[in-house]
């Protein structure tokens, strides 16, 4: 099972892969990311939400791409030469994994965090809700939050994303 930020032992380190929603920075852990792509089109789905975009074929493996910026309530994004599309791997409920891909405006770059730099989410505010997060850091650059990608990408908040993938 991949380890989150919580379960790192205090003084522990651990590497993120920073990216851009609009103006604000989040990352995620980069034992997670599988790959990094630019943006192209992806077969759409019907009856899917808004932010599911749709699948992509990856080597023989189908994968639900997801438009984080969609689901993080930016309405219409735009799609440019930085729009790139992060694949990661999730744990379900089951146990099992799955790959997943994260539609974003750009990568930023890795960081290297202490376990001790990290400071709880607020209880209240913000566009993306507490129990998708596992922690915010302070940089000299500004806040970077550090997702949950195991919650985020929960198949029972977005509809069965294993039944995108077998279709």
């Amino acid at each position: 099972m991949q380890e989150t930020v919580a379960s790192r032992p205090q003084g522990g380190k651990g590497q993120y892969l920073s990216f851009r929603l609009g103006s604000d920075d989040y990352a995620v852990d980069i034992l997670r990311v599988q790959e990094i792509r630019g943006w192209e089109k992806v077969r759409a789905l019907p009856d899917s939400q808004d932010y599911v975009k749709g699948v992509l074929d990856l080597r023989g493996t189908i994968v639900p791409i997801i438009d984080l910026r969609v689901r993080f309530g930016n309405a219409s994004p735009e799609y440019s030469a930085t729009t790139v599309v992060i694949v990661m791997s999730v744990q379900t409920a089951d146990g099992s994994t799955q790959l997943v891909g994260a539609v974003v405006d750009a990568v930023s770059d890795v960081l290297d965090i202490d376990s001790a730099q990290l400071k709880p989410p607020p209880q209240i505010g913000g566009t993306v809700g507490r129990r998708y997060l596992n922690g915010m850091v302070s940089l000299p650059r500004g806040m970077v939050i550090l997702l949950n990608l195991d919650k985020l990408f929960d198949p029972t908040e977005l509809g069965n994303l294993q039944d995108l993938a077998d279709e």
